[in-house]
């Protein structure tokens, strides 16, 4: 199927995501309060993972899997990744607006950060591991490509337990629009 890969991209740039709901029915939503990943000090993580990412236990790579990363992201009891919204992640990689970043260990795929990156926003979608401490790598790594880039911003939609380790804090939809702008007049590359 052809989706309009200019229309989704123009949602996600008006500050809309798009989720399955329990029947996969897609639809496009928004959010009062947005979740960031910082970018600059307020980022952190526990020493334990300083050591694993010290040891250089895993490489990083973009799109060397990407579908392996969706179908990662989507393997859940509950997921909000239908099938279609797989596709379309699939047509917005081909398009250049949807990556994965990714950890490996030696050959095997360690975990994955599924996002959609729009000028200087990383817009992450979902993150998933199969080897103890791989999105958790994943997530440090990508900070730091985002920091080297120059992104504005790195939108991890919703808040969690998981996320507010790494220093993961709350904005409101004006803030969020604000930064939205921002963002969309940056002129940044991830790869």
């Amino acid at each position: 199927m052809q989706y309009d890969v200019a229309a989704i991209i123009q949602g996600y740039a008006q500050g809309y995501f798009l989720m399955a709901d329990q029947n996969n029915h897609l639809g496009w939503y928004s959010s009062r309060s947005r979740t960031l990943i910082p970018l600059d000090d307020r980022f952190r993580y526990p020493k334990s993972l300083r050591r694993v990412i010290n040891q250089e236990r895993f490489s990083t790579a973009i799109n060397r899997d990407f579908k392996a990363v969706v179908d990662g992201c989507a393997d859940r009891d509950s997921t909000w990744i239908s099938q279609e919204l797989k596709d379309i992640y699939y047509s917005l990689c081909e398009s250049g607006w949807a990556y994965s970043f990714e950890t490996w260990q030696g050959d095997e795929l360690a975990g994955g950060i599924l996002g959609i990156v729009i000028n200087g926003a990383f817009i992450g979608e979902s993150m998933f591991f199969r080897i103890p401490e791989g999105s958790k790598a994943a997530m440090v790594k990508l900070v730091e490509r985002l920091r080297e880039r120059q992104f504005v911003f790195f939108d991890a939609q919703m808040m969690n337990p998981h996320l507010q380790r790494f220093g993961a804090y709350s904005i409101d939809d004006k803030e969020y629009q604000f930064l939205l702008n921002k963002a969309l007049q940056s002129n940044c590359s991830f790869l």
